[in-house]
């Protein structure tokens, strides 16, 4: 009962592992979202992760014989850490199953604080099937990672704290879902001394378990779930969380794995920060929830719940930001294959700042164009269209298509048997405005670009690659063109991936 948590949480032993950690105002997320944003900053428990509190409450209330013959936990990392660091404190033995999936900076975290790793199975579902079966075997009790009262009462002390550090209004707290530990304790706190205040879920789309559990009015178990936000990748959520989100939860928000970059990217720019993907979920749907309900001047807090970030994904998220926050669209354009084509299709760009630009001579009629463009909208993509379309250019808006974001976009070119007398070279050029339109207009009209890719990569210098058809006896103009250009350049004709993959 609500009772209970609300005692439970106001006595659960946290803090010898815990810190209360602090509410911080986002400040460039505020002014973009035209509401107050606090940003209740999980990330940074010794963890990295809010998971500690629930685990640690759970273990000091053992009793001493129990406690001294181990624990067992299975977790896709975050846990893990809370069930490790918590059992060295307490002195007993700790095993984690760990899904095989899990990244190597989650496992290397778990041995680091004493935490002996086993590795199981895909999911969290194969790693929990097998931790029972140790926990069995060896005499070991079980920390669950969510499901259980005590853990959901040590992570409500997150709840316990927002109230105490923000005693104005607030209308929303926002909190990712995974098995539901730390949105049941929240709410179970908030809702019984703030009823008020709106208690949101987020979920990915792709792992959405408490999402469709709460429509279908019982525990749904999910055939499969995304594995981007690892964190939160629970194929059925807990008996005792979903009672408590049945009853406390207002509404869940889904987002998408471009929205979560997009939020990793902003939390960054507001804290110099970096969120794990599940860490990020919060923000994520504070954005969509503001976004749709058009609300202006109040105040949203979001739980930043973890930051145990794998570096090999931050290619990942740069790629994908831009696009979850509709600042780039993505765009398939037909020219007229010949000299001067591409050069009126710059024209008809304007000052937009392009983010990529892939094109391979590969018909002798028309041309297809692979460009990013940088929008301040979707409505700003959809005038894009209108307006390539005015200029006798047929236009496909690819910008919410998987197989172009994840795969399309680095598969542009090939060869070509109509590319004759091509030169292929690289260039650099300062990053602003205009810089590319200038390339264009510095060459001769006689020329026709084979192959041309340019990326913005977020550095003051801009790099392309452009195939060029120069006849060989205008080779001597094609130099002196190079000379004046006023770019640094590199001949790549003699590269043998060109000659492997292009030539």
């Amino acid at each position: 009962m609500l009772c209970d948590y609300l005692v439970q949480i106001l006595t659960a032993r946290v803090y010898d592992v815990a810190q209360e950690t602090p509410l911080e105002y986002a400040p460039n997320l505020s002014a973009r979202l035209h509401n107050k944003l606090l940003l209740k900053r999980e990330d940074m428990q010794s963890v990295f992760s809010f998971k500690l509190r629930g685990a640690y409450n759970k273990m000091a209330q053992l009793p001493p014989d129990i406690l001294a013959q181990g624990v067992i936990a299975a977790s896709a990392g975050n846990h893990a850490q809370g069930v490790a660091l918590g059992a060295s404190r307490l002195g007993t033995r700790a095993i984690i199953v760990m899904p095989i999936t899990t990244p190597q900076v989650k496992v290397d975290a778990v041995k680091a604080r004493g935490g002996e790793v086993v590795l199981h199975g895909d999911t969290y579902d194969d790693a929990y099937g097998y931790a029972r079966q140790l926990e069995a075997q060896k005499g070991l009790t079980f920390i669950h990672p969510f499901d259980d009262p005590e853990v959901i009462a040590g992570q409500g002390t997150i709840g316990m704290e927002i109230l105490r550090q923000y005693q104005q209004p607030i209308h929303a707290i926002f909190v990712a879902i995974g098995g539901g530990g730390l949105i049941s304790g929240i709410a179970a706190y908030v809702k019984r001394l703030r009823p008020e205040i709106k208690i949101i879920g987020v979920e990915p789309v792709d792992a959405d378990g408490m999402n469709q559990s709460l429509q279908a009015g019982k525990r749904v178990r999910l055939s499969q779930v995304g594995l981007f936000a690892d964190g939160v990748a629970v194929r059925q959520v807990g008996e005792e969380t979903f009672r408590l989100c049945q009853e406390y939860v207002d509404e869940i928000i889904l987002v998408n794995t471009d929205d979560t970059c997009a939020a990793i990217k902003d939390v960054f720019e507001d804290t110099r920060s970096i969120l794990e993907p599940a860490g990020a979920l919060a923000i994520a749907g504070a954005k969509a929830y503001v976004e749709r309900e058009k609300i202006e001047g109040e105040t949203l807090l979001a739980v930043a719940c973890g930051a145990n970030m794998n570096f090999d994904r931050l290619r990942f998220v740069a790629e994908r930001a831009e696009l979850g926050e509709r600042r780039e669209a993505i765009f398939a354009v037909a020219i007229p294959e010949g000299p001067g084509s591409l050069r009126k299709f710059c024209e008809c760009l304007g000052t937009r700042n392009l983010t990529e630009f892939n094109y391979r001579i590969a018909d002798q009629k028309e041309a297809h164009i692979f460009v990013g463009v940088q929008i301040q909208n979707r409505a700003d993509a959809a005038n894009m269209v209108e307006t390539f379309e005015s200029c006798g250019f047929a236009t496909l808006d690819l910008t919410d298509d998987e197989l172009t974001k994840m795969h399309l976009r680095h598969m542009v070119g090939g060869h070509s048997p109509l590319a004759h007398n091509e030169q292929l070279y690289r260039f650099e050029f300062p990053e602003r405005p205009g810089a590319l339109m200038q390339f264009f207009s510095n060459m001769s009209p006689n020329w026709n670009i084979s192959l041309f890719h340019y990326r913005n990569n977020g550095s003051d210098y801009g790099r392309i690659v452009l195939g060029m058809q120069v006849p060989p006896h205008e080779m001597e103009e094609w130099q002196a063109f190079l000379d004046t250009l006023g770019y640094p350049y590199w001949d790549e004709n003699s590269n043998p991936a060109y000659k492997l993959f292009l030539g």
